[in-house]
């Protein structure tokens, strides 16, 4: 996220309420910078938002800044490799994926460039750098980086922030009469208390300094990732002009129609899938209960950096609660199933508990492809759907039945324009469709 005050107010205590507000989005490591119209500074850390920023961080001076939690696409998670990153009068929160990053890394060594860290957001700040002019610097971004992102920037004492032309990774803005605010999601506007005003588009610059200006750059169809809506945001999010909450309802009762099942009772996979399930089950008349409890001190697993800890932290962040369960035909709602070995252990969770039957129903279609735009699934190979056919699935899973939402029912149930590059495998850009080619020729597919 990104802010600036309109009236000289300072900024960190704001940036790390956001923070906190976004933690969903990332649980490695978070940070974030300030300036003060002469130097910028910088205070990051590993692990959760919380338990990083002391009290002197958040008292620090200065009347913008911009701010990140860390979710690895690429890289490693040292202290080095946190956002913001920084070089000269630069720093960079930047969520997204730059593809091309290797071939983008050698070029801006050759030139010179020194890189201290893995993360895809130094090469933006050298992109940035290396133009004498901020607008040029912006399109010399959006020219030489492929993939997806959504940057928020300090840049010459001001607030720059842009969206790549596709508009892939959601990028939002509100304002008050103190404040004027950037971030993934309305949630970091809400927690500040700041209206939502709408979105960046995809391929704008905006430049916020005493005055705003937004300027298009590049032009270009839009392509939210259908990720964000069916997992990521906060479902009291606002994101793409759309509310999450009434997205993942809508696609609940879209799975009621194309897939509907007989059953005793209708159960959420927490959290994400909540609204979906009780949609799901309003919509068959079946009753909706809390058949499953979340430890809420364990984080979000599918962002967990490795399998084996997310497969561990099932077991530490589910309890089944079995006077619902047993003796029961249960439907599981779940928002996705992308890896799969997590989700069978809850569909064993739920049967150690006595139900008679288990029946998965997902909002999202089989994931046959992998995301080269900002998700963590980089092979073809991982990917369950792109090995087993949907009953192979189901019966891995140990489910009685599986079914899925249909790509036409999310896109109904969606209605926006959409990235589905991982459900069908076309790419809207040519160095990922490379890429996805390459990968699959490793042997990866």
């Amino acid at each position: 996220m990104g802010i600036y005050s309109k009236t000289g107010k300072d900024v960190a205590p704001l940036l790390y309420k956001a923070l906190i507000a976004l933690q969903h989005r990332g649980q490695d490591a978070a940070g974030f910078a300030v300036c003060d119209g002469k130097n910028i500074e910088v205070r990051r850390g590993i692990g959760l938002v919380d338990s990083i920023f002391s009290e002197d961080d958040i008292a620090l001076m200065g009347k913008l800044g911009v701010g990140h939690t860390r979710y690895p696409t690429i890289g490693e998670c040292r202290l080095c490799d946190v956002q913001p990153s920084v070089f000269g009068d630069i720093a960079t929160a930047h969520n997204g994926h730059i593809a091309n990053y290797e071939d983008l890394k050698r070029e801006l060594q050759a030139e010179g460039y020194k890189y201290t860290s893995t993360v895809d957001s130094e090469p933006i700040a050298f992109l940035l750098h290396r133009n004498k002019d901020l607008i040029a610097g912006v399109k010399d971004v959006m020219k030489s980086a492929e993939g997806s992102f959504s940057d928020c920037a300090i840049v010459e004492n001001k607030l720059v922030v842009f969206r790549d032309p596709h508009a892939i990774r959601p990028l939002v803005w509100g304002e008050n009469a103190d404040f004027i605010c950037f971030a993934s999601e309305t949630v970091a506007l809400d927690i500040n208390g700041i209206p939502y005003k709408g979105e960046v588009k995809g391929g704008e610059l905006v430049i916020v300094d005493k005055a705003v200006t937004r300027m298009p750059l590049v032009t270009k169809e839009p392509k939210h990732c259908m990720f964000e809506h069916v997992y990521f945001a906060r479902p009291d999010s606002i994101i793409n002009g759309k509310s999450v909450y009434g997205a993942r309802k809508r696609l609940g009762e879209t799975l009621a129609r194309e897939a509907p099942v007989k059953a005793d009772v209708v159960v959420a996979v927490p959290d994400t899938s909540r609204p979906a399930a009780a949609s799901y089950a309003a919509a068959l008349g079946i009753p909706c209960e809390e058949g499953l409890i979340k430890n809420r001190y364990i984080g979000r697993t599918f962002i967990m950096p490795t399998q084996e800890k997310r497969v561990d932290a099932v077991k530490l962040k589910l309890n089944p609660v079995r006077e619902i369960l047993d003796g029961k035909s249960v439907v599981l709602v779940d928002d996705s199933i992308v890896r799969g070995t997590t989700l069978r252990e809850i569909v064993a969770l739920v049967r150690a508990a006595g139900a008679t039957e288990v029946h998965l129903r997902i909002t999202c279609p089989p994931v046959k492809a992998p995301c080269f735009y900002g998700v963590d699934m980089s092979t073809y190979e991982e990917l369950m759907a792109n090995r087993k056919s949907v009953d192979e699935i189901g019966k891995f899973l140990g489910a009685d039945s599986l079914a899925y939402i249909s790509l036409a029912g999310l896109k109904l149930s969606l209605d926006l324009p959409l990235c589905t590059a991982c459900l069908t495998g076309e790419y809207h850009t040519d160095y990922v469709r490379k890429m996805a080619a390459s990968t699959k020729r490793s042997g990866c597919g």
